[in-house]
């Protein structure tokens, strides 16, 4: 039956695709914004999920705001490639990519996209390294876009570590 069908990677995979496709067809667009326009895209992405937008619906917007703040700020452009691990990633699923693939510019998306609730997203690294590295590195997209950023490391103190979760995205190890 899968020839008829397809399978279920293909199934999901098609499905992206189309969300590329409108992630692609933002690009432009967002790139005409300047840097107060792109900063006060989180702003009007909080409010329209406050009304009732699912994150799925807002997906497209989200991943083109970090795209293109990423552009800006880091000299990085997420490929196709990159968004659809950032897809699956916030679908919940495992995205398998080997070293030098951009996982860490991948998670950018679906770590925005989440921040939005409010809730606050923890990106877990192997090791205080990544951790710090990646806060830093990738903070940038988050912190021009009005998203605050925590560190977690060993040997905090109690109110640093309390700011630290407090934080829209805070960075970790296990």
């Amino acid at each position: 039956m899968s020839f008829l069908f397809g399978n279920k990677d293909k199934r999901v995979l098609r499905k992206l695709g189309s969300v590329v496709n409108s992630i692609n067809d933002l690009e432009q667009n967002f790139g005409s914004f300047t840097d107060e326009e792109l900063k006060n895209t989180t702003s009007k992405l909080k409010e329209r999920l406050s009304e009732g937008s699912s994150l799925e619906d807002l997906m497209p917007e989200a991943f083109a705001a970090v795209r293109e703040s990423s552009k800006r700020f880091l000299g990085l452009r997420h490929y196709d490639c990159q968004l659809i691990g950032g897809a699956i990633l916030n679908q919940g699923m495992i995205a398998e990519m080997a070293t030098g693939e951009g996982k860490t510019l991948s998670s950018t998306c679906p770590v925005f996209l989440n921040a939005l609730t409010e809730n606050g997203v923890h990106i877990i690294t192997p090791n205080d390294y990544l951790a710090k590295r990646d806060s830093k590195w990738m903070g940038q997209i988050f912190e021009f876009l009005g998203l605050s950023v925590g560190l977690i490391q060993h040997g905090l103190h109690d109110e640093d570590r309390r700011n630290a979760y407090a934080a829209d995205i805070t960075y970790g190890t296990n």
